[in-house]
């Protein structure tokens, strides 16, 4: 693209009137590297017995091919296919060597993107955009439990910070609600047309009012199509203000670009870029262009509005650098930044913060009271209603920890402190001298976090 395109593009995304969808292609770390999509299809072939070398995987769509020589060659049960292509992802996800591909970083660092779709069910797009704020995940299937179907949220543009992220085809689980083969695929398709179960009617609705990024989505022409034409208000011949961006990594088929010529003139092709190097691209110029916008989102991921992991409770006049050594703890186990509600803030707050202050006690899965000597002697200060009011919470949870108190102080007698309320005296207490955690405390919190994140990871 020359200059002048790159410059529509990124006014169009800084004014929030685009929508990027994250194909396959993006999980490609590098020129020349092994896609995602054939590492998985490798390591299922290897769990069939199967040698991987025998079977021609066609790029990007390697997993279909896997699995139509699994069926060829075998009996199976298509319960413990899905739960095996799950179980694969999850490995090369989360596993000692995973590695999240640096274009999808780049993309999820964006922030003037607030609605994505990806089209693979991987969560490695939405553990990026974790670092950013809070995200809605909205997952599409036909086949989920009832109680399970979401859409865009109605007040979706009053959530500041939160960003919309729908997965199209479904989200990994060991169950077949995520297509891995081109017969789900039409499946999927077929129950949008149908409106069927669980389609998310308000997100397809932005879809027509917002251009569209498409990047490295290697579409099939039928669904290429398709998709460009459920996108739209009207026809694709219709002339509308809104255009879409298609970024591939191999030429199209002939018959989709003699199509697209003809009759999308507001669809086009770049192909002289590869997703990779587009995003990257991307990423460099949207950065130069919003340097105090980046630096700002970066200092705003402190105070988290509501959602976090851990809520931090403190005295700011008294230990403030305790608080800041436990923080970097809990980062150390993989906590994100945004994860924990850390207000640095050393005067007492005033009524909008305060709000917030109390909705991130109501919102957070676990709250962290730091106690010391100095802060007890300390007659009226603002931590004792945040206190008080996580007490108040804890009444109505059962079943879970939700309180977890810690001593900062290098020794201690809870005898000796006049304020610990008796509520807190009835809990585990950590102690973290100086705000670092000893090694029961340290257990004790990796136990928290690893709760929530299979707690995460089943969701």
């Amino acid at each position: 693209m020359d200059e002048k395109n790159w410059d529509r593009l990124l006014r169009r995304i800084e004014d929030g009137l685009v929508i990027p969808v994250i194909g396959q292609q993006v999980l490609t770390a590098s020129e020349g590297d092994v896609s995602f999509q054939v590492k998985i299809a490798r390591h299922l072939l290897k769990q069939y017995d199967i040698k991987p070398d025998d079977v021609l995987l066609t790029p990007y769509h390697a997993l279909n091919d896997a699995i139509i020589q699994i069926r060829s060659a075998q009996e199976y049960d298509l319960q413990d296919l899905y739960a095996d292509i799950h179980e694969a992802i999850k490995q090369l996800t989360t596993g000692p060597d995973a590695c999240i591909p640096d274009p999808v970083r780049q993309i999820a660092a964006i922030t003037s993107f607030q609605l994505f779709i990806t089209l693979t069910p991987d969560d490695q797009l939405f553990r990026c955009l974790r670092e950013r704020g809070p995200v809605n995940e909205i997952i599409y299937s036909p086949y989920l439990p009832t109680s399970e179907g979401s859409d865009l949220p109605s007040d979706w543009q009053l959530r500041h910070g939160e960003i919309q992220l729908l997965y199209l085809f479904g989200k990994s689980r060991a169950g077949p609600m995520f297509a891995v083969h081109d017969e789900d695929l039409l499946e999927y398709v077929h129950n949008i047309i149908a409106r069927g179960s669980h389609v998310p009617v308000r997100f397809l609705d932005e879809l027509k009012q917002r251009s569209l990024l498409l990047i490295g989505c290697n579409f099939p022409e039928w669904l290429c199509r398709f998709f460009l034409r459920i996108a739209k208000q009207g026809r694709l011949l219709d002339t509308q203000q809104k255009r879409e961006w298609l970024v591939e990594d191999k030429a199209l088929e002939k018959t989709l670009v003699y199509f697209l010529e003809n009759y999308s003139a507001g669809t086009k092709v770049i192909s002289d870029l590869s997703p990779a190097a587009f995003i990257n691209a991307l990423f460099q110029r949207w950065l130069a262009r919003n340097k105090t916008v980046a630096q700002e989102s970066v200092s705003q991921v402190e105070n988290v509005p509501r959602g976090a992991m851990f809520f931090v409770s403190y005295c700011r006049g008294t230990d403030s650098v305790f608080a800041e050594k436990l923080i970097e703890s809990l980062k150390s186990q993989g906590i994100a930044t945004h994860e924990i509600w850390f207000d640095k803030n050393s005067i007492e707050p005033g009524n909008s913060l305060r709000d917030r202050i109390l909705e991130g006690i109501q919102t957070c899965r676990y709250f962290i009271p730091l106690i010391s000597k100095a802060a007890d002697a300390q007659e009226e200060k603002y931590f004792r209603r945040e206190w008080h009011e996580a007490i108040d919470r804890s009444k109505a949870i059962q079943g879970r920890t939700f309180i977890f108190p810690v001593i900062v102080d290098q020794s201690f007698k809870l005898e000796d402190y006049r304020c610990i309320p008796y509520e807190f005296k009835q809990l585990l207490i950590g102690h973290a001298p100086a705000g670092q955690p000893d090694e029961q405390t340290r257990l004790a919190l990796q136990k928290l976090v690893r709760n929530e994140r299979m707690q995460q990871y089943r969701s």
